[in-house]
């Protein structure tokens, strides 16, 4: 498994999903991208009801972790050297979650049930502290690899509007320049959450309100 940059906030702490977390601490509502931000994963998992991602877990669970592939020649794939940096960062995010939730429920008077066993993380897998570089895929008799790399948008049927030199539109806050165009649930139309269930609806209100403005 080919691990990335990510954030891996719990899928639930004190009682409370990690959606609700994010809203309170005014994550959702970020407004500022720093650089790479936009294309960092949030890590977390729906399967049986719905966990916090481990990468560790897998790994016991027999997955092999490497770092970002890279480049593929003469049967072999290489891999970055970033899978413990990736590792770190992510464990990092997770307890920075966690120190905001806690300052944040004692700074509120928020009585939540405590979880001290949330911060406990376990020893890094020998894939991570000893990873692979490279791999023969011929040698080590891997006959199938699955890119699960999300997607991109494509706009190239619209025929109207301006677009950047990755294909974006042009907008402010949705709105278009072409009179009657609009955009929502873009990545950081107006902030973090605009490509989310969670947060796309208040971009959607606030432009229902500028159009029905217009007359």
């Amino acid at each position: 498994l080919s691990v990335g940059p990510h954030d891996r906030p719990p899928i639930r702490y004190r009682g409370k999903d990690f959606c609700w977390w994010l809203g309170v601490l005014g994550m959702w509502d970020a407004k500022t991208r720093e650089p790479g931000m936009e294309h960092v994963t949030i890590a977390v998992s729906g399967a049986h009801g719905g966990h916090t991602v481990d990468f560790r877990n897998l790994a016991a669970r027999g997955m092999t972790l490497v770092g970002r592939a890279g480049n593929y020649k003469d049967g072999v794939l290489h891999f970055a050297p970033d899978l413990a940096a990736n590792i770190a960062a992510g464990d990092a995010h997770y307890m920075s979650i966690l120190d905001q939730a806690d300052a944040y429920a004692a700074a509120n008077g928020i009585d939540l049930p405590l979880e001290p066993e949330a911060r406990i993380i376990g020893p890094s897998p020998d894939c991570v502290t000893n990873p692979l570089r490279e791999v023969d895929l011929q040698a080590e008799g891997i006959t199938s690899i699955i890119w699960a790399t999300g997607f991109d948008l494509d706009f190239h049927w619209l025929k109207v509007g301006k677009f950047d030199d990755r294909g974006r539109p042009e907008h402010t806050s949705g709105i278009s320049p072409v009179p009657g165009l609009y955009f929502v649930g873009l990545p950081w139309l107006t902030r973090r959450s605009s490509a989310f269930i969670w947060g796309a609806w208040r971009d959607a209100s606030d432009l229902a309100g500028h159009i029905a403005a217009r007359g």
